[in-house]
């Protein structure tokens, strides 16, 4: 069976820009794959070659094994949702979803019919009848999806579609967009710069930096074992111990990755535990997060930050982890992870 997606050598310039630079990646067919990195890392513009909106500049696009080049969007197999969704405000929710059926031609009773099926998929069977101005924020952003959904496309491209949206909700439609892939077993290619999101959401993130993927991985082995400096900074917030300190650590001047969570908080002057690397420095902040607080910690030409439970922070060591406070760091080997560049 075909790939759903396949890039090969692909790039996008605009002029002296490289927007896309070289790419190559394959999303199999019913697969979550999301594409995370900051703004102008290429992730956008992935998406729309995918969807017929841009062309290569050069390499080959696949989509469900035909070549793509110079394929109008209307001819793929595909649909996109937008964050800003792009309702008709003067259509009513039926209308909206429907609007592209209509377009195909599709008569007015079956393409009610098929959008009312498609509002079900999403849980608003019963508001076809009230305009965009009448719905939140989340609503609407249902609408989009069946919109989207109603031509019962092979491939889903979502494109920053929970930006707009509040913690909370997005929180829930991270949850509802999952159990709708899991239930119509279609590829989903989702575009985003949330590392949270993505992680929470995704069967493959492709980490999307300066036109190029810098890795392709679960989300558990990207949390974990990021191969890149930027990977590992960009997904988790990882501590990159920079050359000189490691080489200090362990002898040898290449740079690791060390999750906050992985290190100990402990008195300064307190000896070291047999195996585990430790450090000393200087507390120069505190955020408090609920159940745990996060340090900034300054050891020697870096900070390095470190997470603590409330239990920990109200302890004896409570004096120590004070802006100004000296403390000691520890963590274990098996918690570093070695980085390419």
């Amino acid at each position: 069976m075909p790939a759903a997606i396949e890039f090969k050598g692909v790039s996008r310039h605009y002029g002296e820009v490289r927007a896309l630079d070289g790419v190559s990646f394959t999303v199999q067919e019913g697969e979550f794959f999301s594409m995370l990195g900051p703004s102008g890392s290429g992730k956008t513009t992935s998406l729309r070659l995918m969807a017929g909106f841009e062309q290569p500049s050069s390499g080959s696009l696949t989509l469900l094994g035909r070549e793509a080049a110079g394929t109008p969007p209307y001819e793929r197999d595909v649909n996109t949702v937008f964050q800003d969704y792009a309702l008709f405000p003067h259509m009513n929710v039926l209308d909206n979803v429907a609007y592209g059926l209509m377009v195909k031609k599709v008569p007015k009773a079956a393409r009610h019919a098929m959008a009312r099926e498609a509002l079900a998929m999403v849980a608003l069977p019963d508001h076809a009848q009230r305009t965009p101005a009448q719905l939140s924020g989340g609503q609407r952003q249902r609408v989009a999806l069946a919109r989207a959904l109603v031509n019962r496309p092979r491939i889903l491209l979502l494109d920053e579609p929970l930006g707009a949206l509040d913690m909370k909700l997005r929180e829930q439609m991270q949850m509802e967009l999952k159990v709708l892939h899991r239930k119509l077993g279609i590829t989903f290619v989702y575009v985003t710069h949330d590392q949270g999101e993505a992680l929470s959401m995704s069967d493959r993130i492709a980490v999307f930096n300066h036109g190029k993927i810098e890795q392709i991985a679960s989300p558990r082995e990207l949390y974990h074992q990021p191969r890149t400096r930027f990977v590992a900074d960009f997904v988790g917030s990882a501590n990159v111990i920079d050359t000189t300190l490691a080489h200090t650590l362990t002898g040898q001047p290449r740079a690791f990755a060390v999750r906050q969570e992985n290190i100990s908080v402990l008195p300064a002057g307190t000896s070291a535990t047999a195996g585990r690397l430790q450090v000393e420095g200087e507390v120069l902040a505190i955020q408090f997060l609920g159940a745990n607080q996060r340090l900034e910690v300054q050891v020697g030409d870096q900070v390095i930050t470190a997470m603590q439970t409330e239990s920990a922070a109200a302890s004896d060591l409570a004096a120590h982890t004070q802006p100004g406070g000296r403390v000691a760091l520890s963590w274990a080997p098996q918690h570093m992870v070695m980085l390419d560049a």
